[in-house]
């Protein structure tokens, strides 16, 4: 094997296809980067058993063939040769980089044990790349990150003839988003719980790309989904289980809110929080007008400070934990932002905050985004 490539386009192909190779691989194999060069095209990919990424461009090959090394150092070499063409060669059990005047030697682990890249030539639909990107970012990060509810540390798709929703829940909110999907694959009701960080990462990726295509397949061989975008894949294996019925958490009406301007009132939490405790809540007191934060922190600290509030209906108070309630303000992506208030059968306990978008103080905004957050009892 033996081909020459721009420096720029090796580098991001192989970052692409390192960075989602796990920690700590159950066998040595699995931390490797699969380097297949034929007919001018150069093939990067890795695979775990669970995840796998691939992308092809252009090279010229001199002499086809594949080797495997390992990923995180070749991606590390990768992101800093010097500016000037990469010629990669393979000599009997060692992969030579050369880019200028900087030459490596690697050492190509058996590349016949590796495991068979999944292959994925259907297509179940489409969903523009940049609002893709955008939604998984509002929705993902309310995720559970304790492994030991597994189905809670994924994001389920939900998808119908024309819409995919994502949706995420940690128990203590739940942070949802539709938008429009291209069916392309002539299946209706489908569903797909995915890892988070597997999501968080498509996201990130595939967000400049324009179309981002989807599949999902479930069959007796395997469970898994892949995005598609230009010419990079990724896959992953669906997290088995039911997902809670989360969906029926949130109110069909509401007639008591708040509207405030998002940017000041996420100031304002990262001001009076400061004197509180890790874990600890603010109270908030809505009234027609204002919004009042409320904090008591170590060391008898405290810390107060208004903002302004249009409230419709009653007068509201509610104990929130500040990073839950900066999470869902800032995911609105709005000037304004809309805090409803729920309630419960019990007059002591009150209903979960749904937070969603606001194009001004007295208009709604159209966009699908809720976040529903969890009060904590109010401290008496």
């Amino acid at each position: 094997m033996r081909f020459t490539v721009n420096r720029d386009v090796f580098s991001d192909a192989v970052s692409f296809a390192v960075k989602l190779l796990p920690q700590r691989p159950t066998q040595p194999l699995l931390s490797g980067a699969l380097i297949e060069a034929e007919d001018g095209s150069l093939t990067v990919s890795s695979f775990d058993y669970e995840v796998s990424a691939r992308t092809s461009i252009t090279a010229e090959v001199a002499d086809p063939g594949r080797a495997l090394v390992s990923g995180r150092l070749l991606g590390e070499i990768a992101s800093r040769l010097p500016h000037a063409d990469v010629e990669v060669s393979l000599l009997e059990s060692r992969v030579e980089v050369r880019c200028g005047s900087a030459s490596f030697s690697l050492p190509a682990m058996p590349v016949e044990e590796y495991p068979q890249v999944p292959q994925v030539d259907t297509v179940s639909g489409a969903v523009p790349a940049d609002v893709f990107s955008d939604a998984i970012a509002q929705v993902s990060m309310a995720a559970s990150k304790d492994d030991v509810t597994p189905v809670i540390t994924g994001v389920q798709f939900e998808i119908t003839e024309n819409s995919l929703t994502l949706t995420a829940t940690d128990r203590y909110r739940v942070a949802t988003r539709s938008i429009d999907w291209e069916n392309q694959g002539g299946q209706n009701d489908l569903s797909a719980l995915v890892p988070s960080k597997i999501v968080t990462e498509v996201g990130k990726t595939f967000s400049g790309d324009g179309i981002v295509h989807v599949a999902i397949i479930k069959d007796a061989e395997r469970e898994l989904i892949a995005f598609t975008g230009g010419s990079k894949t990724v896959t992953s294996l669906l997290i088995k289980g039911n997902y809670p019925p989360v969906g029926r958490l949130f109110p069909t009406s509401i007639d008591n809110y708040a509207v405030v301007n998002t940017g000041e009132l996420v100031e304002a939490v990262g001001r009076v929080g400061l004197v509180l405790e890790r874990e600890a809540a603010l109270r908030f007191s809505f009234a027609e007008g204002t919004v009042t934060l409320e904090a008591a922190g170590t060391e008898s600290a405290q810390a107060v400070e208004t903002v302004d509030a249009h409230l419709v209906g009653e007068e509201m108070v509610v104990s929130l934990k500040p990073q839950f309630l900066l999470d869902g303000l800032r995911s609105t992506h709005a000037e304004f932002a809309r805090i409803a208030f729920t309630r419960t059968d019990n007059p002591g306990k009150p209903g979960p905050v749904l937070i969603t978008s606001q194009r001004s103080k007295d208009e709604t905004d159209e966009e699908s985004f809720r976040y529903l957050l969890q009060p904590n009892l109010l401290l008496r």
